[in-house]
């Protein structure tokens, strides 16, 4: 199996000024926080990113940055989320830099099978790694496991993040043949996909430094240690997984750790308010 993509691989997101533009020197801290945690890679324009978001402009921006930031230490990964063949080429095409494509399937007209083998097909010979990121709580698309290990087969496909609840019977299903299976859902069940086979994972990217002596615990054989460790994270794991306001708490936790200076949000992601604030706050006093 050739991929590129293994490990700890955060969803970077993406600090904004006051006034709503975009906050670069907030970014490259973001990103040299990564590297000082010892991640495996970076990612942007995941949902994590808000890249649903975010103008052409402004990926462009963000992806030079993030490219330069990085230097080359760890791969970079790109989020791909066209609604058609057409336009996710072209946002394939402009992620210059980028050594893996994170290609959502086409989702406001529901593709069927064969259609999702030539949508892959099509991505897969743009010339960088594509993984498949099978997000049907997102989409609305669903990918049996049968079905992707037939995109395995696609050239230029090297692996997929499976988000599909639930997601330990799938990671496990699909693990072991042409792709590399990365897990999502902001880590939520990481130990148990590594267990059924699983290489990676992709979450949100307030605590890598938290996540990665985990990691390294688990693949060391210390399963207990790592378990334990990974149930003091797990509420804040969890509270970055609410729907309309995840955003928002990713970046009040990066906020509360000097990383990023604002915790603005694009509409139409929300704000914490007063009370979702301070239990964030209560989560964070015992974890750092």
């Amino acid at each position: 199996m050739s991929h590129t993509v293994h490990g700890l691989v955060p969803i970077l997101a993406t600090p904004f000024l006051p006034d709503g533009s975009l906050d670069r020197p907030s970014l490259r801290r973001l990103v040299e926080f990564q590297l000082a945690s010892g991640v495996d890679g970076v990612a942007v324009f995941g949902m994590a990113s808000e890249g649903f978001a975010l103008t052409a402009a402004e990926r462009r921006t963000i992806l030079a940055d993030v490219t330069e930031t990085v230097g080359g230490q760890v791969p970079v990964v790109a989020g791909v989320n066209g609604t058609s063949t057409v336009t996710a080429l072209e946002q394939a095409r402009e992620a210059i830099g980028a050594d893996a494509l994170m290609v959502l399937p086409p989702f406001m007209v529901k593709p069927g099978p064969d259609q999702l083998l030539d949508f892959y097909g099509e991505l897969g010979a743009v010339g960088c790694e594509v993984m498949v990121q099978d997000a049907p709580g997102i989409t609305g698309v669903a990918m049996s496991p049968a079905l992707l290990v037939e995109l395995g087969k696609v050239p230029g496909v090297t692996s997929v993040k499976i988000e599909s609840p639930p997601t330990v019977p799938k990671v496990g299903a699909v693990s072991g043949g042409d792709l590399a299976v990365l897990g999502g859902m902001n880590a939520q069940f990481v130990l148990e996909e590594y267990a059924r086979g699983a290489v990676g994972t992709m979450p949100a990217c307030e605590f890598p430094d938290l996540l990665a002596p985990i990691l390294a615990d688990w693949n060391a054989g210390r399963q207990g240690q790592a378990r334990q460790a990974f149930a003091r994270l797990l509420p804040l794991i969890v509270h970055g997984l609410q729907p309309g306001i995840a955003w928002a708490v990713h970046k009040h936790v990066l906020v509360r750790r000097g990383i990023i200076d604002h915790a603005i949000v694009r509409s139409p992601a929300k704000p914490l308010d007063a009370a979702g604030t301070a239990l964030v706050d209560e989560i964070l006093e015992v974890l750092v």
